[in-house]
């Protein structure tokens, strides 16, 4: 079901959602401009911090959705970026930590909540990093710390899964998933201050 756009982002005038001519879909067409409005997926970039030590920078989300779960640096890509700038800015804004933005991981379809990621590793240049408005935790991690049962997307699981297996491997590959159904989402994790809940 097409999210309801009532009127034309063009001129102004109320539209018809209707199947333009030589198209398969039925769009937002405005009857007065002949302007027709898309919806198309939003593209998500992320990166993978790693340490000079080999530990990876996880951040604690203070944010809706997943509050107090774990993910590494990862947003919307905005207009006018790579996606390695997307990635590296993100990395910024979560974490305080300036990030050599290095080769592709993965890209991973959601179609069921029409997004595309595109998961990059990428090298600390130093050793700074902290809490941001977005994460009220940011710790490095090394591979058996991490918890594995509080991430907060399953994209941000399998992407470290990947990583972590090509580096054991030797190896960095480009790798491709669809996740095209809907998982149960996590619990919520406890985070200090929280009162008890039933």
């Amino acid at each position: 079901m097409s999210p309801e756009i009532r009127f034309c982002n063009a001129c102004g005038h109320a539209t018809d959602f209707r199947i333009p001519d030589g198209d398969h879909l039925p769009r937002h067409v405005c009857p007065a401009c002949g302007h027709i409005q898309y919806l198309n997926p939003k593209v998500i970039v992320g990166v993978i911090p790693e340490h000079a030590d080999g530990r990876v920078l996880m951040c604690r989300r203070n944010i809706e959705p997943r509050f107090g779960l774990w993910t590494f640096p990862a947003g919307f890509m905005e207009l006018n970026e790579t996606s390695a700038q997307g990635a590296a800015r993100e990395a910024l804004e979560e974490a305080q930590v300036d990030v050599q933005v290095d080769g592709l991981l993965m890209v991973i379809n959601v179609p069921y909540v029409s997004q595309i990621y595109l998961i990059h590793r990428g090298t600390m240049r130093g050793d700074h990093f902290g809490p941001t408005f977005e994460s009220s935790e940011v710790r490095l991690m090394r591979e058996d710390e991490i918890p594995w049962d509080e991430i907060a997307f399953p994209t941000i699981l399998h992407s470290l899964r990947q990583f972590f297996a090509d580096r054991a491997g030797g190896r960095y590959g480009l790798h491709s998933l669809d996740l095209t159904f809907r998982p149960r989402p996590p619990q919520r994790a406890e985070v200090p201050g929280d009162a008890a809940t039933p």
